[in-house]
């Protein structure tokens, strides 16, 4: 799904008529491409999907790393590749942090009779299914970020040049600006910090 609508970008940019819906649509495209590449965050997960950890690279004693955001869980298996075992959620494990999303890590709870572990191999012994992702629908600031830069692209079509403009007599030269710097300040929270 897309973080913003056809119409929202339309409204945006005062316009009604159809004739260029196609291109807007490919836009919000881009420009949602955009966002999560400069964040490196995706921010919507209509779906569950299934993610698979090292028990021993990924895990350091009680807590399991996660290599992405996880919003939302349906179910985490330990021991996935041997002789499965099921956890439940705040009576196996709890959500790092706890009681926001997105999660960036599991802790199995000191009172669990569980570890992290495996069978065969560490690299596919623990199974999560669940939805990846910052949440299961954009924030708002997110949703505007995306309508704005679709809508900036858009102007770019109308645009004489796209690189570089030079006005020798009035010595001046203007160079594109890369990321509308307002979509800039809007996903500055979001941008993940990677240690």
């Amino acid at each position: 799904m897309a973080y913003c609508e056809n119409a929202d970008v339309k409204t945006y940019l005062g316009i009604s008529e159809a004739g260029d819906d196609d291109l807007i649509d490919d836009l919000i495209d881009r420009a949602q491409a955009g966002v999560e590449i400069y964040t490196s965050r995706k921010f919507e997960a209509d779906a569950d999907t299934t993610r698979y950890f090292d028990a021993v690279a990924d895990v350091d004693g009680a807590l399991l790393y996660l290599d992405e955001d996880l919003c939302a869980v349906t179910s985490v298996t330990t021991d996935a590749d041997g002789d499965a075992d099921s956890l439940t959620q705040n009576t196996h494990y709890i959500t790092v942090p706890r009681n926001i999303t997105p999660w960036h890590a599991l802790k199995m709870l000191s009172s669990s009779n569980y570890d992290w572990t495996y069978t065969g191999d560490p690299e596919a012994g623990i199974e999560i299914v669940g939805r990846w992702a910052y949440s299961t629908t954009p924030p708002d600031d997110v949703k505007h970020a995306c309508v704005r830069w679709a809508a900036y692209l858009y102007r770019q079509k109308d645009s004489q040049v796209f690189d570089t403009t030079a006005i020798p007599d009035a010595g001046v030269i203007t160079i594109p600006q890369g990321i509308p710097a307002d979509v800039e300040k809007l996903l500055a929270p979001y941008v993940k910090v990677v240690r």
